[in-house]
C-alpha cells in the first residue's frame, strides 16, 4: 500500500466493517455489500459513507495514490468556490475548521477543484501555495497539492474519502461517543430516502457513536431552509428501514424495519435536516422517574449540575442530548402530558408543547391521540422558529421572523406571587433565589410587551365564567381529576397494548411480553374502568377547552400581530436540583390530578418552555459536595394558533439577554 509507514500516525487504521454481507435475493443467494469505512485522522475517529457523492473526472491521479491513505481511501478536500485564489486557501480553511466540526488539516494532503475558466483542464498537474498557515499542515506535515479540474461540480465543498481504486468521494462523517446516553440507535439515511443501523464505533463506555456529516456539505435556502441542520428522533416516530422500539426491548425485538417514514420527521427531512438517530423515550411515552422506572433501558443522563439528575420524560432522550452535545442542533419529541417541557425545563432549554393537531402523527406511536402532540427541542430560539415552520407547515404555523408583533399587554401569572418581584430574592450566601431569577425575567416581560400582571388563580376563574351549572357544582379540580389518567390509559390500551400482546402471543408460543411498572400500573386502571369512561373525560376535556380558548387566553382575530388575549406565565423548574437519579421510590399510582401544566394539553394551547439566564446554586451538593448549578425556567402560553408568536418572543428576550441562550454541559 502507498506510503504505509506515513499513514500509521495520522490515519490510524481503525476497520469497522467495511464489507459485511447481507441476504441476497429470494433465492437464497449472498451479497456483499459495502457499509462504510472508519479510519482516525489526528486522533479524530471518521466515518466514510458507502454512499459516494460523485466521481474523479478523469483517472486517479498517481501523486494522489501515493498520500496517506486506509485501504486505498485518501482524505482529500473538494472546493467548490472558483473565486479563491491558490494563496487565499489557507484563510478560507482556516474559517473552514471553525465553521465545521468534521472537517481539519488531516484533509489538506490533496485539495481538488472543479473545471472552470480559471483553471487549464488538465487532471493531474498539482499546484502548491507558497505561503500556508503552520497549523493547516496536511496529514503527512506538508502543504497541499491543488489539483485543477479533477472535482465535478455536483460535489459540494468539504472533506471526503477519496478511493484511489474506483475514483469515488465518499462524503466524511465524524463520529461522537453518546456519553449522555441519550440515543438508542444511530442511523445512515440512504440516497433512497431509508435508513440504516451506523455500522461504526468510538470509544465510549456503555455508549453507542453517532456519525454526523460535515456542515459545509449543505447550504440553506429558501427550500430546504434547515439543510446541515443535525436532528434527534424520538424512538416513537418510525423511521423508514430501522426497528423502533418505543422504550421496550421486546417490542423491538418483535416488529421488523419500519417500511415508511412518519409525516412529522419527513417534513424536517425535506427541509434538509439530517437524522442522525433515535433517541431514547420512557417506555410507551409513559412519565417514568429514571432508574427506579426504567427497566429496559437506561435513563438518559442529564448533563446539568452534579450530572444526576432526573431528565425528566418521556423525551428524555432529546432534553439529555440537547443540554450534552453541541454536535446536535434540535430533537423532535412528543409531548401528552408534559413529556417535552419537562425535559426541557429540566435540562433548561426551549422546548414547545405546540397548539394540538398541528402536524399528522401517523407512523408514531400514541398515547392519546386527544392529547398527542410534536414537539422541538433546541438550544437556538431563531433555528426553533425555522424548524417549527418547516415541520408545522405554513398553513398551521405563522412565523414572526419578519413581522413586529403587536405582543398582548395582559400578563396572567400562575402560582408565583406578584408580590415578590420586587424583593432581593438572596439567600444567606448572598445568591439569586429561584424568586428573584424569575422576578427579573418577569419584569423584562412586562417592558418587551408593554404589560402588566394579574395573578391567575384557575378555581376562581373557573367559578366566575364557566359554564353554567357545571361551575356551580363542580370545581375543575374535580372535573379533571381523573380525564388525563383516563385517557391515556383507555387509549394505549386499545390502540396499541391489545395487538402488542396479541402478536407477541402468537409468535412466543400464547407468552406476555415485560413490560415496566409504569404503563402496566395506567393501563390497569383503564382496564378497572368501565367503557363509558373514557367518553366522559373526553367531554370533560372539552367543557375544560372551551372555556379556556374563550374565556382565557382567547384567539385574538382582528389583530393578526397581537394574535391573543393575553400569555400566560408560570414557573417550569425552581433550579432546586431534584429529584436524584439514584432513588428508591414506591410504586406510583396513575397520574391523577389537575394543575397548570394541563392546561394545553386540555385546552389544545401552545405551552412553551422558556429557560432563563441566571441558575440557583445548590450549596454542598448531595453527590459532588461541591457547590452546583441548576437551570429554572418558565412556560408561556398563548391562545391556540398563536405558536409562532411565541417563537418570536423568545428571539425578542433573548437579544434582550432576560433568556438564555444555552450551552452544553453542566452549566448554561
Amino acid at each position: 500500500m502507498p506510503a504505509a509507514s506515513t499513514a500509521k500516525t495520522a490515519l490510524g487504521l481503525l476497520l469497522s466493517s467495511f464489507v459485511a454481507f447481507s441476504s441476497g435475493s429470494s433465492t437464497g443467494s449472498r451479497q456483499l455489500a459495502s457499509t462504510g469505512l472508519t479510519a482516525s485522522i489526528n486522533g479524530v475517529d471518521y466515518y466514510a459513507s458507502p454512499y459516494p457523492s460523485g466521481s474523479l473526472l478523469s483517472a486517479v491521479c498517481p501523486s494522489l495514490a501515493t498520500l496517506p491513505s486506509v485501504l486505498g481511501f485518501v482524505p482529500v478536500t473538494v472546493l467548490q468556490d472558483d473565486g479563491v485564489s491558490i494563496e487565499s486557501l489557507g484563510r478560507l480553511f482556516s474559517n473552514w475548521t471553525v465553521a465545521d466540526d468534521v472537517f481539519q488539516s488531516g484533509f489538506l494532503g490533496a485539495v481538488l477543484l472543479p473545471p472552470s475558466s480559471r483553471h487549464v483542464p488538465t487532471s493531474c498537474r498539482s499546484q502548491t501555495p507558497s505561503a500556508w498557515n503552520s497549523s493547516l499542515l496536511s496529514a503527512s506535515g506538508r502543504k497541499p497539492l491543488v489539483y485543477s479540474s479533477l472535482a465535478p461540480k455536483t460535489v459540494p465543498s468539504g472533506p471526503y474519502f477519496l478511493n484511489v481504486h474506483t475514483g469515488d468521494f465518499h462524503p466524511v462523517y465524524r463520529l461522537y461517543s453518546d456519553y449522555a446516553q441519550a440515543f438508542v440507535e444511530t442511523v445512515l439515511q440512504t440516497p433512497q430516502g431509508s435508513f440504516l443501523p451506523l455500522s461504526a464505533h468510538t470509544a465510549g463506555s456503555a455508549a453507542i457513536s453517532i456519525a454526523v456529516p460535515s456542515r459545509l456539505y449543505y447550504k440553506r435556502t429558501a427550500k430546504k431552509p434547515l439543510a446541515g441542520v443535525r436532528v434527534g428522533v424520538k424512538d416513537i416516530y418510525r423511521l423508514a428501514g430501522i426497528r423502533g422500539s418505543n422504550g421496550n426491548r421486546a417490542y423491538y425485538s418483535l416488529y421488523p424495519p419500519a417500511n415508511e417514514t412518519g409525516t412529522a420527521v419527513q417534513r424536517l427531512i425535506d427541509a434538509g435536516a439530517i437524522v442522525v438517530g433515535l433517541q431514547k423515550t420512557s417506555q410507551f411515552a409513559n412519565g417514568e422517574t429514571a432508574t427506579a422506572d426504567w427497566v429496559d433501558y437506561h435513563s438518559p443522563f442529564n448533563p446539568r449540575g452534579n450530572g444526576y439528575q432526573d431528565p425528566s420524560s418521556s423525551s428524555a432522550g432529546a432534553g439529555a442530548s440537547i443540554a450534552s452535545y453541541d454536535w446536535l442542533d434540535i430533537a423532535i419529541g412528543s409531548d401528552t402530558g408534559g413529556s417535552i417541557r419537562g425535559p426541557s425545563a429540566k435540562n433548561g432549554v426551549f422546548g414547545n408543547r405546540p397548539t394540538h393537531g398541528l402536524v399528522g402523527l401517523d407512523h408514531v406511536m400514541p398515547l392519546s391521540p386527544d392529547l398527542d402532540t410534536a414537539g422541538l427541542i433546541t438550544r437556538d430560539p431563531y433555528l426553533w422558529d425555522i424548524a417549527q415552520q418547516a415541520l408545522y407547515g405554513p398553513e398551521n404555523y405563522k412565523s414572526f421572523a419578519n413581522k413586529k408583533p403587536n405582543y398582548p399587554t395582559q400578563i396572567y401569572v400562575v402560582d408565583f406571587q406578584i408580590s415578590k418581584l420586587n424583593s432581593t430574592g438572596l439567600d444567606a450566601g448572598s445568591r439569586k433565589t429561584y424568586e428573584t431569577i424569575v422576578s427579573a425575567f418577569l419584569n423584562g416581560l412586562a417592558k418587551v410587551t408593554n404589560g402588566s400582571f394579574e395573578e391567575f388563580a384557575y378555581e376562581d376563574a373557573w367559578k366566575e365564567s364557566g359554564p353554567r351549572p357545571l361551575r356551580d357544582t363542580t370545581s375543575l379540580n374535580v372535573l379533571l381529576n381523573s380525564t388525563y389518567a383516563t385517557l391515556v390509559a383507555k387509549d394505549q390500551a386499545r390502540l396499541l397494548r391489545d395487538q402488542f400482546y396479541a402478536d407477541y402471543a402468537a409468535a412466543h408460543d400464547g407468552r406476555r411480553p415485560h413490560v415496566n411498572p409504569i404503563p402496566l400500573s395506567r393501563w390497569a386502571y383503564g382496564d378497572s374502568l368501565p367503557s363509558s369512561a373514557r367518553d366522559e373525560a373526553a367531554a370533560n376535556k372539552t367543557e375544560f377547552a372551551n372555556w379556556f380558548n374563550s374565556q382565557v387566553l382567547v384567539k385574538d382575530t382582528k389583530d393578526p400581530l397581537r394574535c391573543s388575549s393575553a400569555l400566560m406565565v408560570y414557573v417550569g423548574d425552581s433550579g432546586s436540583g431534584g429529584p436524584s437519579r439514584d432513588l428508591y421510590l414506591r410504586a406510583s399510582p396513575p397520574p391523577f390530578g389537575f394543575s397548570r401544566g394541563r392546561f394545553s394539553p386540555f385546552s389544545g394551547c401552545p405551552d412553551v418552555v422558556f429557560p432563563l439566564p441566571d441558575e440557583t446554586t445548590v450549596m454542598n451538593d448531595v453527590i459532588t459536595g461541591h457547590e452546583e448549578q441548576y437551570p429554572v425556567s418558565v412556560d408561556v402560553l398563548a391562545a391556540r394558533g398563536c405558536d409562532g408568536m411565541l417563537a418570536r418572543l423568545a428571539q425578542d428576550l433573548s437579544a434582550l439577554g432576560l433568556v438564555a441562550q444555552p450551552k452544553v454541559g453542566s452549566t448554561l
